[in-house]
């Protein structure tokens, strides 16, 4: 693989340097660059900026309203963006229920809902994750029975993220519980505002709502909103989740938090320690290696390759990376770092670094637990 960009490359990266420095409200690019929580609004302020621009659905082909960029191109916006200090694009619409639309809806489905996603006309939230299901996610119990025209749900779903926000959300749920467990499950799309749907929060440890169980009762899904045939569900999520796993490596903004992190531990006097040093120059190590693993999918997408067992290395390598920034910025600042909220006492860019450590730890579980992913690897990558 070249991994040289090419001059119209460099073209490309100058253009979108140019427009996020011109477009991105400051106030937003501020709480980006210092870890604050951005609100519902704001999010979907960015994303009307860019579905104006005509990217509002970035790594979408043409025939869907997208821009129709190479890999590169994607991977390079999504650089100067989290560079620039652009919020992370909210995924369960554009980068997760999009591709599956795409690949396996018909074309109601995505007349429907594909313009909506695009113009953050509507937020969707994701329905996998149930209290006796998360990493082993074949064994959710959430029921659909066929009834006439439509499915009658009931069940709970958990750690359903920013659900509170949600117009929609992409449910797995067993149709059929004779058969084997991946068999038996099928794929809806549910209204959020249908009877029967509850949203209960989860409050986390820094007092934030993140985070929600939705439960389900009674709920009335039309049998047009399935994805595919009944009972293949489990093929619809194993696409979904590799489109997830690769998203979760976050290159360009641990990019960006690494910058923060050299900036803090110089501020605070750390880079004269070799060993603190050192932690610093391994992370950015392992980065650059996470980086060409990165391309070199993105380049197996290009040729029309769904992500596969490698989305899972960079699952695995994106969040450590991002844990051993977040733990290093910690370190550096000490115990100014421990309050979860603004205070008077200590430096400013100590504000929020214990929510944002905290908040990380979960990358080692959501999108499929690391162990998973290392079993995944072994038997698909190494034959073991």
């Amino acid at each position: 693989m070249d991994l040289n960009f090419s001059p119209e490359d460099t073209a490309f990266r100058e253009q979108v340097r140019r427009f996020v420095s011109e477009n991105l409200p400051e106030s937003i690019r501020h709480k980006v660059m210092n870890g604050i929580h951005l609100e519902r609004e704001e999010h979907v302020r960015w994303q009307r900026i860019l579905h104006a621009h005509g990217w509002g659905g970035v790594g979408w082909p043409k025939e869907f309203g997208g821009p129709g960029w190479s890999p590169t191109e994607l991977y390079i916006f999504e650089e100067e963006c989290a560079r620039g200090g652009a919020p992370r694009l909210i995924s369960f619409g554009l980068k997760m229920i999009a591709p599956v639309l795409m690949t396996f809806g018909n074309a109601a489905q995505q007349q429907r809902f594909l313009p909506k996603i695009m113009a953050a006309e509507e937020w969707w939230c994701q329905g996998y994750s149930e209290p006796g299901a998360g990493s082993d996610l074949a064994s959710l119990k959430t029921r659909a029975v066929r009834d006439g025209y439509h499915y009658i749900v009931n069940g709970q779903k958990t750690w359903t993220t920013l659900g509170q926000y949600a117009d929609w959300i992409f449910c797995l749920v067993r149709t059929d519980p004779e058969a084997k467990k991946q068999s038996g499950i099928s794929f809806l799309l549910i209204d959020m505002k249908t009877p029967g749907v509850t949203v209960r929060p989860i409050i986390t440890l820094d007092g934030a709502h993140e985070v929600n169980e939705v439960w389900l009762e009674d709920v009335k899904v039309p049998v047009e909103n399935r994805i595919g045939e009944e009972n293949r569900g489990w093929t619809y999520a194993k696409f979904l989740l590799g489109h997830e796993r690769t998203n979760i490596a976050g290159i360009g903004i641990a990019k960006r938090e690494l910058v923060r992190l050299k900036s803090i531990a110089e501020a605070e006097g750390r880079l004269d320690d070799p060993l603190f040093a050192a932690r610093i120059a391994q992370v950015e190590i392992d980065l650059m290696a996470l980086e060409i693993t990165n391309l070199r999918v993105l380049s197996a997408e290009g040729a029309k390759k769904a992500p596969g067992p490698e989305a899972s290395i960079l699952k695995i390598k994106g969040t450590e990376i991002q844990q051993a920034i977040a733990e290093l910025m910690m370190q550096a600042v000490g115990a100014y770092a421990l309050p979860f909220r603004q205070t008077d006492v200590g430096p400013d860019y100590a504000a929020n670094l214990g929510t944002g450590y905290c908040n990380l730890r979960k990358l080692s579980i959501f999108g499929g637990s690391n162990e998973i992913q290392k079993n995944i690897i072994s038997q698909m990558i190494m034959g073991l």
